[in-house]
């Protein structure tokens, strides 16, 4: 299903600023809101809203359904009667410009225990009821994700495969006695994940008041050690004992020699199939719930993916393995209607990609970094592209703009120049411009380039495990020029 000719900035929200150490769900995810509102953007694309992985990474989370609970508003949870107003002050101020996780992940948490303890104490009936209603309405996935959670903080994190046999196995009387002995536990996972809901709908109802629209992230794999892995292992390539056999990345490219080996576990597609995609159509439908539009990460998995043995410690010695196809996605449209779908169709791109894709009106992807230094038929030139299709300055794996072209040979930066008819000393913006003029119906700016940024801005390098999602913005990096010049361009291209 298109989309109507838009034009949007990429930013997650725990980039924002902000006194908590991450950016959240509170104040100045509205403000800048408004900003957007002023500068004739109607689109806000964010990364997965799930909890964060290994390396602190929104696409190795712990749940497939569960929200990012660090993104909760602490000021709200003041507001509520749940914290303290000292509580709300770090002992020590916390970096404006980048996330220390070692020190933002214990301080939040320990914020949100204090708050569900007090929610047990002194909430009122009606907040009671709110609750109640959140957990019998998303009780096919809060109970085990709960539960889940309970059991892994209390085995430190461990492999869930290696827990105690009777709990890895979900035997009915150990979870029936792990259900009274961490009951706390639980009763605090469903009250951050009930917070996290109500705090991102409210949210998502402001920018729909202000005329904007949230872009979401479907990762196509989750982790290993997750609550699905663990609830549902039949649907996973795992061994009888829960652990990987193959695990999930792609052949080398541009940004890896040896390719990526992500690590993930792989579907059992077949077992999908057997119950009617019913996982997959859960999944997505809860993620409509949340958001407007939903960009699909790794579409290429779907006709193809990359199977590399559990023992390989790189994506070298790999094969293509078929993935469900059209199958999936018929199942998809049948249970869901019509929805509107980013296909990320980058990497190693096959005719069956680019023939799923379009079977089912999906818009691509078009990266507008990944278009010089070769001939006049790359596809990411703008002269090549079609209507169907969103294209972007650069993506969250990408440098920003500014310290991609500072890296550059001269050659390319000539190519650059010659075909956009540009000077290059204000790169960022030229190639914002020449994304909001491509045929493309979205075009998405990453805000580090809207802001003329440098690598130190930048937010992910595919291929490598750690140093990555840090980066946070400040409020005295915009000029009024910035949203000037975006409402400009969406006037002048008719966006």
């Amino acid at each position: 299903m298109r989309i109507t000719r838009a034009s949007g900035i990429l930013l997650h929200p725990t980039a924002l600023p902000g006194p908590h150490g991450s950016g959240d769900l509170g104040e100045d995810a509205r403000r800048f809101i408004d900003w957007l509102a002023g500068a004739g953007q109607t689109l806000w694309q964010i990364l997965p809203l799930g909890g964060i992985g290994p390396g602190n990474s929104p696409y190795m989370s712990s749940s497939a359904f569960a929200g990012n609970v660090l993104l909760i508003d602490l000021a709200e949870l003041h507001a509520q009667g749940w914290l303290d107003a000292t509580e709300l002050e770090p002992e020590e101020a916390f970096t404006p410009h980048a996330i220390d996780f070692a020190r933002v992940v214990p301080w939040r948490m320990g914020r949100l225990r204090r708050a569900a303890q007090r929610f047990r104490a002194h909430a009122s009936a009606a907040q009671r009821e709110d609750h109640a209603r959140f957990c019998a309405a998303e009780a096919a996935w809060l109970e085990d994700f709960a539960l889940f959670m309970s059991l892994a903080d209390h085995h430190a994190w461990r492999p869930w495969a290696e827990w105690p046999a009777p709990l890895a196995h979900r035997a009915p009387a150990a979870l029936a006695t792990a259900r009274e002995t961490h009951a706390e536990a639980i009763a605090f996972w469903k009250f951050s994940q009930w917070v996290f809901f109500r705090q991102w709908g409210a949210l998502r109802d402001y920018a729909h008041a202000q005329g904007v629209r949230i872009i979401g992230d479907a990762p196509i794999f989750i982790a290993l050690q997750s609550a699905e892995a663990w609830a549902r292992p039949e649907l996973f390539e795992l061994d009888a004992s829960g652990r990987q056999t193959v695990v999930a990345g792609v052949p080398p490219d541009a940004f890896s020699e040896t390719g990526q080996r992500w690590g993930n576990p792989l579907y059992r597609w077949s077992a999908h199939a057997g119950e009617g995609y019913a996982w997959w159509i859960a999944r997505l439908r809860a993620l409509f719930a949340l958001v407007d539009i939903v960009r699909i990460d790794h579409f290429r998995g779907f006709a193809a993916h990359w199977e590399i043995p559990a023992s390989e410690a790189t994506a070298l010695n790999g094969r293509w393995v078929p993935g469900p196809g059209p199958a999936l996605f018929e199942a998809l449209a049948a249970a869901l209607g019509p929805v509107q779908i980013i296909a990320e169709d980058l990497g190693v791109i096959t005719p069956d990609v680019v023939a799923l894709r379009r079977a089912f009106d999906f818009p691509g992807m078009r990266i507008l970094q990944f278009a010089f230094g070769e001939s006049a038929a790359n596809p990411y030139l703008p002269h090549h592209h079609t209507p169907d299709s969103v294209i972007y300055t650069g993506t969250h794996d990408n440098d920003t703009t500014p310290g991609w072209w500072a890296t550059l040979d001269e050659s390319v930066r000539q190519h650059v120049r010659d075909y956009l008819a540009i000077s290059g000393e204000d790169i960022g913006w030229q190639f914002i411009r020449a994304a909001c003029a491509s045929v493309a119906d979205v075009a998405i700016h990453p805000l580090q380039d809207v802001l003329g940024l440098g690598s130190e801005a930048r937010m992910n390098h595919p291929g490598q495990p750690a140093g990555h999602w840090q980066w946070r913005f400040r409020w005295e990096q915009f000029e009024p020029r910035h949203q000037a010049l975006l409402a400009s361009f969406c006037a002048l291209y008719g966006r």
